[in-house]
């Protein structure tokens, strides 16, 4: 299977910033991720929704560089949901442990509403 490439933006919602993660999370994704983090970062984010593509893979090593920035949220006290997954992805992030480090919200509106 080809890796669909990755292309995240970043959208200000008030005082949450939105990464909109568009591809595959593999461990290919750790530049793009960890960019997007930084720039976030930068932008002053205290709070950050990550909304994932529905039809999308994930595969060990990009939860493990999911993590990696879960953790780098959590050291810098930043509030972390996460919106956009499919069936799949909850049950993989609740089993991996994910969501000790990020509520998961059905939806962005969702997300948002909790977050603010």
């Amino acid at each position: 299977m080809q890796q669909r490439p990755n292309e995240i933006t970043l959208q200000k919602h008030g005082e949450v910033t939105l990464l909109d993660i568009r591809g595959d999370i593999t461990a290919f994704s750790e530049s793009f991720l960890n960019d997007a983090y930084r720039n976030s970062n930068t932008q002053g984010a205290r709070k950050l929704i990550l909304k994932f593509e529905d039809s999308a893979y994930i595969n060990s090593g990009g939860i493990a560089v999911l993590i990696q920035v879960l953790v780098q949220t959590k050291r810098n006290n930043q509030q972390v949901g996460i919106a956009g997954l499919s069936e799949h992805f909850k049950k993989v992030f609740h089993m991996v442990g994910i969501t000790k480090f990020a509520a998961i919200h059905p939806s962005i509106d969702d997300a948002l509403k909790a977050m603010s």
